[in-house]
């Protein structure tokens, strides 16, 4: 994802500046990890940007210094041009890319080289954590086979975990591989209160639901599907009686009770309500000889 802004400045400098910015410094194990950096061109130049895979680059470390191992590329391409006086941002996820299983302090660095230009410009260090949450419950899985496969299913495990991120209690999701070693995905369900207990069931498709409390009466109900993705998010309310996970007769699971309560946040998205049927016209009017 890239982003360019247009600026001006009497007195700009022949200079080209990079920087990287995290929106967050605390991660899961296997959490997307979205960075931007940013490139201000003062050269008075017109920058070529994005031809191959090295004109950005990512550097991850430990604290002592030792260099995190690359699984993977990145996701850089994208060739643009970045006149002078003007600022790009581009915005990628770096955490598929590199192995980063292991609680701890990391420090990242971007290196930007344009090719027309014949430096390689490096931005300031960034700072990070992967952390390991409270592990309040994790449940293995077989995922479904296509029709006609015969091979024993793949497992994979199903994990929820708490953490206090930015001073805020959130319940998080994991979907890992049968040992643990590597996360499918990983990403915040919300907010948690102190003593909510999260209700979770596995379904006939091996998809995930949990029902837990965020507020005084408001409950988040969420589906997480084998490969990590959320399929399902809603909102209830508590009225008369309490949300509950519930399976039909069919062996369909939801929520009972309660009142679901509509928010553009909702997945899937919720249908707009059809427009009324327009007014008929109005007879015409009695003509009074």
């Amino acid at each position: 994802m890239l982003f360019v802004l247009a600026f001006f400045s009497g007195s700009a400098l022949a200079q080209i500046k990079v920087d990287l910015v995290l929106d967050q410094n605390q991660f899961l194990p296997g959490e997307a990890i979205p960075v931007a950096v940013r490139i201000t061109n003062f050269s008075g130049l017109t920058l070529r940007l994005g031809q191959g895979a090295d004109w950005l680059r990512f550097t991850v470390e430990t604290m002592d210094g030792y260099l995190v191992p690359h699984q993977g590329e990145v996701p850089v391409a994208g060739e643009f041009e970045l006149e002078t006086s003007t600022v790009a941002t581009k915005r990628v996820n770096v955490a598929p890319a590199f192995v980063l299983n292991k609680p701890g302090p990391y420090r990242i660095t971007a290196s930007v080289k344009p090719a027309n230009w014949d430096q390689e410009l490096v931005t300031p260090t960034r700072s990070f954590e992967i952390f390991a949450g409270t592990l309040l419950w994790e449940q293995a899985f077989g995922v479904p086979r296509p029709a006609g496969e015969t091979k024993p299913p793949e497992v994979r495990r199903y994990l929820l975990q708490r953490a206090i991120h930015l001073k805020e209690l959130k319940l998080y999701v994991r979907v890992t591989d049968q040992r643990g070693e590597t996360t499918f995905a990983a990403f915040p369900l919300g907010p948690l209160l102190n003593f909510s207990d999260p209700e979770k069931q596995i379904d006939k498709q091996s998809q995930l639901h949990v029902l837990y409390q965020v507020g005084a009466r408001s409950f988040n109900y969420s589906v997480i599907n084998p490969d990590g993705k959320l399929v399902v998010r809603q909102t209830h309310e508590y009225t008369d009686t309490r949300p509950v996970l519930r399976a039909d007769l069919t062996g369909q699971i939801g929520v009972s009770g309660g009142l679901r309560r509509l928010s553009r946040d909702d997945l899937p998205s919720p249908k707009p309500s059809p427009s009324p049927p327009p007014a008929p016209p109005a007879p015409p009017a009695a003509v009074v000889k």
